[in-house]
């Protein structure tokens, strides 16, 4: 009988797609009122299913309509996205989605999600042009000569750099870039692809579960909730260092098993195909050269700077991919590359993580069709509604599972942030906790879903490694499980 086989993440994306587009059948349509900040000319711009109408920015604006928010957090740009307005959700007429908006939603999600694509494109580019140098055999064979014994401070190093990335400015689609350098140095130190995956992947995924001064959630969320995002920060730091030294243990115990017996890999059978796919069969032919050693140099500046630019200078894709692009052309003229062969190789790279960016416009495309559909804010407000008369530790908890869930069908933060804070937050009031609670619970929720979301990133990240989503479940679930637990576990502390 013929083993059936797990799908591709592409096809899971469209499967989903399909449910999605059956769930807004079934599932009433609704919308809240909106508001939004006009600085231009000082205003609020209230949107309604009835009318758009502009009223004065002041602090009475916001009382009238309910929102405990300082008018200084819109007029000085720390709310920049139209907010929720709390009590205002109404049905509508049923908008379901249908074979022709099914089969248009990737193809919109491809156009929407362009600057992430171009981004995972160019990056492609200038992992080609890398390839073509053979700075990075040279550099990778250097590093595991240098870490030989202690390959598992590499382990510890990466996880700990990308955490400190996602707390603190929510490192995450840029981490796409890191697959495809790391993974052939993790291979090389005897791991297999899964550890560099989890070391990457968890890396921003518990930074920015536990965000502390990422202005994308905690400062965002905190803001439309009202509060100031220091409110509630030791817990965050307690929250971060607790789990990320979970995670470290739970990668440095399966990386140890695997290098002491490889047949103990999840993904044993994949071997010699992830070896070849990486380069590991070619390592070790290429010197390290003072040529090589600066276009290394040229190649991490460029990851530098993309680091300090978001962190600091309000960069986004449009500069992150230039800077990328600017690398690679100048690592061509450092390594006296033709341009006929330049153009060739870059394309050739860019065309290795084509499949990577089709399944980031798919998974985008999903969140349209439950947006066209108008089933987001209905299952918001149902969310907001089951959770009155609880006692404050099962409020808490079941606020933890509500945002796991919401990440579902709203995947991204600030999103999430600006439409469910203003009428999430004032949930607290009636409890009797604090709003950072719910600030806390959106971040935990959120993350801790991410680890496995289909419609976030885990499924591109998949793709650059060649992973089965089935693999990544069976290597994630336990550690999904511990951290659960643990942030249950916290969270009830933190309300009593």
């Amino acid at each position: 009988m013929r083993k059936l086989k797990f799908p591709t993440a592409q096809t899971i994306l469209i499967i989903i797609a399909i449910i999605v587009a059956l769930l807004t059948w079934l599932v009433p349509a609704g919308k809240y009122d909106s508001l939004a900040y006009n600085a231009k000319n000082n205003s609020f711009i209230k949107t309604s299913l009835e009318k758009t109408i502009e009223l004065p920015a002041t602090q009475e604006t916001l009382e009238n309509l309910h929102i405990k928010i300082p008018i200084e957090k819109f007029t000085n740009g720390d709310i920049y996205k139209p907010i929720g307005i709390p009590n205002t959700y109404k049905e509508l007429e049923s908008k379901p989605q249908g074979l022709a908006e099914l089969v248009q939603a990737p193809i919109k999600g491809i156009i929407a999600a362009s600057d992430i694509i171009f981004l995972i494109l160019i990056i492609g580019g200038l992992i080609g042009i890398m390839n073509l140098t053979g700075a990075f055999d040279a550099g990778i064979a250097w590093m595991a000569k240098m870490l030989k014994g202690r390959e598992y401070i590499l382990i510890i190093l990466v996880t700990t750099l990308i955490a400190a990335g996602g707390t603190t400015f929510g490192l995450a689609e840029e981490t796409m870039a890191f697959y495809p350098i790391l993974i052939p140095v993790f291979l090389a130190a005897k791991y297999d692809a899964m550890v560099g995956l989890a070391c990457i992947f968890l890396g921003s995924g518990v930074g920015s579960m536990c965000s502390t001064t990422n202005p994308f959630s905690t400062i965002i969320a905190s803001d439309a909730a009202g509060i100031n995002w220091t409110t509630g920060l030791e817990n965050r730091l307690i929250m971060l260092a607790i789990c990320l030294i979970i995670t470290i243990i739970y990668i440095l115990h399966y990386a140890k098993r695997v290098k002491a017996d490889p047949s103990k890999s999840l993904i044993y059978d994949q071997k010699e195909e992830l070896e070849a796919l990486f380069g590991l069969h070619s390592m070790n032919t290429t010197t390290y050269t003072n040529r090589l050693r600066l276009i290394t140099v040229v190649f991490s500046l460029c990851f530098v700077i993309m680091i300090v630019g978001v962190s600091f200078l309000d960069w986004w894709f449009v500069e992150m991919t230039a800077t990328f692009f600017v690398g690679a052309i100048i690592i061509g003229l450092i390594a006296k590359i033709k341009e006929s062969i330049f153009v060739e190789e870059f394309a050739k790279g860019a065309a290795s993580l084509l499949s990577v960016a089709f399944i980031v416009g798919i998974a985008r495309g999903v969140t349209i069709l439950m947006e066209d559909g108008l089933i987001s804010d209905t299952i918001l407000y149902h969310a907001s509604t089951i959770t009155e008369g609880l006692n404050k530790g099962i409020f808490t908890n079941f606020m933890l599972f509500i945002y796991g869930g919401l990440s579902f069908f709203m995947p991204s933060s600030s999103g999430m942030a600006v439409l469910t804070m203003p009428i999430m937050s004032p949930l607290a009031d009636t409890v009797n906790i604090g709003r950072e609670t719910i600030v806390d619970t959106y971040n935990y929720g959120m993350g801790l879903f991410y680890l496995i979301n289909p419609t976030g990133l885990i499924l591109a990240a998949l793709a650059i490694v060649k992973i089965g989503f089935n693999k990544w479940l069976k290597f994630i679930m336990p550690l999904v499980l511990i951290l659960l637990i643990t942030t249950m576990v916290l969270l009830t502390i933190s309300v009593y």
